[in-house]
């Protein structure tokens, strides 16, 4: 039989919703005529099923024999593939994937590569909408730099957007990561960014749509 597995990062939010919906139903039910109990019943359950599929963690498992391969650490829409300069790490011209996530998007961030994490930091910011460009320096957010078994460093940036009031990140530095494996989870619409180095071969194009820790977004000259 299948069923909706919950993301950790939604289990407490679903059961404070659940109790809060309960009170609120009750009280409708003890004051006000049946038929107010049925739409408010009707509503809380659409509510209720919208935050279930919304932190709903599909189980996804790749196997790769290439470790020079980029796996789309979200789901998503590709916006943007251009050369950037990144200049909070690395400080010259990388080229930058990022995928825009709706509210309709699974929201679990995969890791894109194995390797080591380098550096997980934290950055407070606007909430502006994450398809604007000049999100990924002004919004709240935070950055992961990860170090392939190879020795290629890329940088992957999670992004709050104009819904998304919390980012988290499992990442910290010196930690082993693999494919697989969860990066982190953006609570609301977002949008992530990846900046690899100019030789890497990309494999999607603006307006692709991304299936995270499944599509291919690029190969790296390794």
């Amino acid at each position: 039989m299948r069923y909706i597995k919950i993301h950790k990062e939604g289990r407490l939010i679903l059961l404070s919703l659940l109790f809060i919906l309960f009170v609120l139903n009750l009280f409708i039910y003890l004051r006000f005529p049946h038929l107010a109990l049925a739409i408010t019943t009707s509503v809380s359950a659409a509510v209720l099923c919208f935050f279930a599929y919304f932190f709903r963690n599909p189980t996804r498992v790749v196997e790769i024999d290439d470790p020079g391969l980029v796996i789309a650490p979200a789901d998503g829409t590709i916006v943007v593939v251009e050369p950037t300069e990144e200049l909070e790490y690395f400080g010259d011209k990388r080229i930058q994937v990022s995928i825009f996530m709706s509210v309709f998007n699974v929201h679990a961030n995969w890791y894109p590569v194995a390797g080591t994490v380098l550096k997980a930091v934290h950055h407070d910011g606007r909430h502006i909408g994450a398809y604007l460009p000049k999100s990924s320096h002004e919004n709240e957010r935070s950055t992961v730099v990860i170090k392939t078994h190879a020795g290629t460093e890329i940088l992957l940036r999670q992004i709050a957007g104009a819904l998304a009031r919390r980012i988290v990140t499992y990442a910290h530095a010196g930690k082993p990561c693999h494919l697989n494996e969860h990066l982190g989870f953006i609570k609301f619409g977002s949008r992530v960014d990846l900046f690899l180095p100019m030789d890497t071969e990309i494999f999607v194009k603006t307006g692709d749509k991304t299936t995270g820790n499944e599509t291919i977004i690029a190969r790296l000259n390794e």
